[in-house]
């Protein structure tokens, strides 16, 4: 039986990784070690090791050049201390080996600017969107109701029926593409797995406030074309029991949150597959 190691990495301005960790456990992972990307680097800590990443919230070296957009640059350019082997070269063979990534909110930021997400015909290394300042300019912290492409290859929303409810805290979540071309690919490809959307998750808006950041089509995840590649601006980890939510004294909820499905889902693929 395969014991499902999943990572969390934090430093440099994170400050989701102990509910990503919980989320992790409470999904079915039997470990989920909090690692510092300093541990990286040194090599003390080695992605090979391990089935799922998590690449969380917070405010990545202040936000310094633009959200993430420092750390995206370390992690291409760093080479393992003592080692020649690039940091980014165990990235891609993370993903070459079937593994499995999930970046919210700072983490996704994270991945469009590494140039990982969307990742159009496999080039994990070509950027080609960016995630910017809202649309209304400020930072928005509420709830947000979300459409699932239930035709999407994404397996973290495999069995979202319709979609699902999650709070979003970020000044930087408009996502915006390089051009038509790569827009066109991610809506045919159905990786836009997740939309902003009205209450009844019945279509995709661009009005304020279910749309808080103003996002292209309404984006508010996507996915790689394997579905193992994630990233969201919503925090699935922050919704993972009823007594999250903010209405959980007056309403009658299910145990689980709405978020918990997305690390199921990764315990079960992992499981399944290693």
């Amino acid at each position: 039986m395969t014991i499902a190691k999943a990572l969390v990495i934090t430093g440099n301005g994170t400050n989701c990784e102990n509910e990503a960790a919980h989320a992790c456990r409470l999904g079915g992972f039997d470990e989920a070690r909090i690692a510092h990307i300093s541990e990286l680097m040194s090599g003390e800590v080695r992605l090979d090791d391990y089935h799922f990443l998590n690449l969380t919230g917070g405010f990545l070296d202040g936000d310094d050049l633009g959200s993430a957009k420092a750390q995206a640059h370390r992690l291409r350019h760093a080479v393992v201390e003592g080692k020649s082997e690039r940091l980014i070269d165990q990235f891609l063979r993370f993903i070459e080996d079937g593994k499995l990534i999930l970046g919210v909110c700072n983490g996704f930021q994270l991945l469009v600017k590494m140039g990982m997400l969307p990742a159009i015909g496999g080039d994990y290394l070509k950027q080609s969107a960016t995630l910017t300042y809202n649309a209304n300019g400020r930072f928005q912290d509420r709830w947000c109701y979300l459409k699932c492409d239930t035709a999407s290859p994404s397996l973290y929303t495999a069995g979202i029926e319709k979609g699902i409810y999650l709070p979003i805290r970020h000044g930087e979540g408009k996502f915006l593409v390089d051009c038509e071309a790569t827009l066109e690919k991610i809506e045919t490809g159905h990786l836009s797995c997740l939309k902003y959307s009205d209450k009844e998750y019945d279509a995709p808006t661009m009005e304020f406030p279910e749309n808080p950041n103003g996002s292209t089509n309404a984006i508010a995840g996507i996915c790689d074309e394997t579905g193992r590649v994630m990233g969201l601006m919503p925090h699935p980890e922050a919704f993972v029991h009823r007594t999250q939510h903010p209405r959980w004294t007056r309403e009658e909820l299910p145990e689980a949150g709405d978020g918990l499905i997305f690390f199921k889902n990764a315990a079960d693929y992992v499981k399944k597959h290693f």
